[in-house]
């Protein structure tokens, strides 16, 4: 208790020093900031996408506040000069940058942002151990993270910097926006939500017995991956689908088990998620605060998307006239992940040009 007291106490005065400019030499609430691990990240254009002539890329590295080293693809016009509207994207669940997250950061990039796809925590080619593993926590802070990085760059204006979050990465990014109001816009596209998801299955079929069963499931895999020694994967995309199984999950097989959009280091494509990644999400709700976000929102879904629920439930949690909703005609989920005669590119422009200010 006195302990906790006396901290307290110590706050304000290392907030002075702060903002006196002490060093961290001369201030001993300060510690040194971990510098990023080196990472082996390939040389080669590996992208499910192709390279747009209208763009600079190159691999950069920065730290997240867990200590973990994030890799990601930035992408610069051509010739850019000066400071420029910047934005971090992440996305899909399960997906690497170089399948979703980057085509879209590379199209802003054609359209005169700066943007950089990363990989996530312990995913890709980011640091992180063990592998495989997702946490609503540290990947919500992979976001602020990134702008981190952002806020770091002489050519961002560190007044508009946004955040795209696909799919997984949707709730990941509300999450986000709700606790860092550096990120001034955040778009979302045929997110989900995780929490809901994993704890209550589509359409909230999963009751509360069915809650606490998964627990137990989850409970006895921590203990078997504990006795072996390894972490036990729950899966990608099956290789092959039965004719009887849902569009969706057909569709996402069409996108991560063909050429469309498989990549060997991507988890939907390969071995999925360790299995007890499902325990965090089931008790911590990601969208909790979303009605607090101040600063502009969209949210982008799919009209004949599974997922659009999700993203419309989230939506009507939203407050203030800078938020805004686009149902996409026609669309089902995974066509927001490579469609760009779909995906909503000007209105995604338009909509952080009005709001990145």
């Amino acid at each position: 208790m006195f302990k906790t007291l006396k901290y307290a106490i110590l706050l304000p005065a290392a907030a002075a020093a702060i903002s006196a400019g002490a060093s961290a030499a001369e201030n001993p609430g300060f510690i040194t900031r971990p510098e990023p691990e080196h990472l082996k990240l390939t040389d080669k254009w590996d992208k499910v996408f192709k390279q747009s002539p209208k763009v600079d890329h190159s691999k950069v590295v920065f730290i997240n506040r867990f200590g973990i080293t994030l890799a990601a693809d930035l992408f610069k016009p051509k010739g850019a000069k000066g400071s420029l509207p910047a934005l971090a994207v992440s996305g899909p669940f399960g997906a690497v940058k170089e399948q979703v997250s980057g085509l879209y950061a590379q199209t802003m990039a054609e359209r005169g942002y700066l943007a950089i796809a990363f990989d996530p925590s312990f995913t890709g080619e980011s640091g992180g151990q063990p592998r495989d593993v997702a946490s609503p926590d540290i990947n919500t802070e992979d976001f602020s993270a990134a702008v981190d990085y952002l806020e770091t760059r002489d050519d961002v204006d560190h007044g508009r910097i946004g955040i795209i979050g696909i799919c997984g990465w949707g709730g990941m990014a509300l999450n986000a926006a709700a606790s860092d109001p550096r990120i001034k816009a955040t778009i979302v596209s045929t997110m989900y939500d995780m929490s809901r998801n994993i704890s209550r299955g589509y359409f909230d079929k999963i009751d509360e017995n069915g809650w606490y069963d998964n627990l137990v499931k989850l409970a006895d895999q921590r203990t078997r991956d504990a006795r072996e020694g390894r972490i036990a994967l729950a899966g990608g995309v099956p290789d092959k689908v039965p004719g009887d199984a849902p569009q969706f999950v057909k569709d996402y097989h069409a996108f991560y088990k063909t050429k469309l959009g498989y990549h060997p280091r991507s988890l939907g494509s390969n071995g999925g998620w360790a299995v007890t990644s499902a325990i965090s999400f089931m008790n911590t709700p990601l969208l909790t605060y979303i009605d607090r976000i101040r600063n502009a929102v969209m949210v982008i879904h799919g009209e004949k998307a599974h997922s659009r629920y999700m993203g419309e439930d989230a939506f009507k949690r939203l407050k203030g006239d800078n938020k805004e909703l686009l149902i996409i005609p026609g669309a089902v989920h995974t066509d927001l992940y490579y469609k760009t005669d779909v995906i909503p590119f000007q209105k995604i422009d338009d909509f952080l040009r009005k709001n990145l200010k």
